[in-house]
């Protein structure tokens, strides 16, 4: 890879992470090494930084970028802002309205960060702990979530001049025209896309205490993913997939709220699962989803129904996750005779009671691979 390409993914990396570089940062860029030259790895990271970084919470981003692509040659004698550290989350806080703040308006301003202390101390609190203020800081943290699942090879084609395929329709469409007498082979590619998620939420009584903030995640989850389908059940099932459409989260869970019938019921899960299997599942497990089940395991109904259908509705998904919030508490063991009927047939067991399991769970969709093991 030449400097030039090297600049040029320099820039297209700082905005993946967030940074609002501009279409000409890589020829700035550029420009700035030909002025200052690479004797100095300092000077390099002071000059990049200027043309790239505009405010104070985009240093970390800058310096764990900058060191990704250049460590190895130019790390020495740079005075780092922060160590550099995996991000999961941004944080924005906005002065509130009503209230003077040495002559500015409020609401004027908005500050950007990450790694709070006080952040760092909601990861490993269970969320039936959390006060009022710390659930909206919960829920704050949750809508800034940054989630870049791995995407799958579509079926669907597109053109590519390095592809595996010829494209026959694209190049017989070209032996029409001016360019006729010469036939250039035309090739495609596979898309790639999104890997769908199937979200299954238990909302019975015993749940009661964590469904707010794990729904509040399958918000954020489906604002950043496009294609999930969401369920919540008790005694019966219910899609909720339209009502998480809304873009305000509190108004989402409110309409939610109100189209269940059955919130803080009891739980049969396995009932819950054969609605699904038969009603739901050929309409929306197309594209092998990652089903993820959110339940505690408290289960009043027949444990073999709840394995016949867990093992059916593990044929129909590409990757089968429970996410139990108990087993978030020390001393926790699957001992529930929903829990003894389910675990056979799950891939993944985890525990999902505070924002650090959310985090574990998303790095886990992060790293699945395409094809099934």
């Amino acid at each position: 890879m030449t400097g030039a390409e090297t600049l040029v993914e320099f820039t297209r990396e700082l905005r993946s992470e967030g940074l609002s570089v501009g279409a000409t940062a890589a020829a700035d860029l550029m420009a700035a090494v030909d002025e200052i030259g690479l004797a100095s790895g300092a000077d390099v990271y002071a000059a990049f930084r200027c043309l790239t970084v505009s405010s104070p919470w985009q240093l970390p981003i800058f310096d764990r970028v900058f060191v990704r692509f250049f460590g190895r040659n130019l790390s020495s004698g740079i005075a780092m802002t922060a160590p550099p550290q995996p991000r999961l989350w941004t944080i924005r806080r906005v002065q509130q309205s009503g209230a003077e703040n040495d002559g500015e308006s409020a609401g004027e301003e908005m500050q950007a960060f990450t790694g709070a202390s006080w952040a760092e101390r909601l990861l490993e609190k269970d969320f039936s702990e959390l006060t009022k203020a710390e659930q909206a800081q919960v829920r704050n943290l949750l809508a800034q979530m940054i989630w870049r699942p791995e995407p799958v090879r579509s079926r669907r084609r597109r053109p590519s001049p390095k592809g595996d395929r010829p494209d026959l329709r694209r190049t017989l469409r070209r032996c029409v025209g001016p360019e006729g007498d010469l036939i250039e082979l035309k090739k495609s590619v596979r898309r790639t896309r999104p890997r769908p998620i199937l979200f299954i939420a238990d909302v019975s009584g015993s749940m009661e205490r964590y469904t707010e903030m794990l729904l509040y995640f399958a918000h954020a989850a489906r604002a950043r993913l496009g294609k999930m389908e969401t369920f919540v059940f008790s005694t019966r099932l219910t899609r909720i997939t339209r009502q998480l459409m809304r873009r305000n989260p509190t108004e989402a869970l409110a309409q939610v709220s109100e189209s269940v019938e059955d919130w803080s019921g009891g739980t049969r899960i396995g009932e819950c699962l054969r609605s699904f299997n038969f009603e739901w599942s050929r309409r929306v497990t197309r594209g092998g989803p990652i089903a993820l089940i959110i339940s505690d395991g408290w289960d009043r109904g027949d444990p073999e129904v709840l394995s016949q259908e867990m093992e059916r509705l593990r044929r129909t998904v590409h990757r089968l996750i429970w996410v139990n919030p108990l087993a978030s508490r020390e001393g926790f063991a699957p001992e529930t005779r929903g829990m003894k009927a389910a675990l056979p047939h799950v891939d993944d067991f985890l525990a999902g009671g505070r924002l650090s399991d959310l985090a574990t769970l998303v790095s886990l969709l992060e790293t699945l691979p395409e094809r099934r093991r």
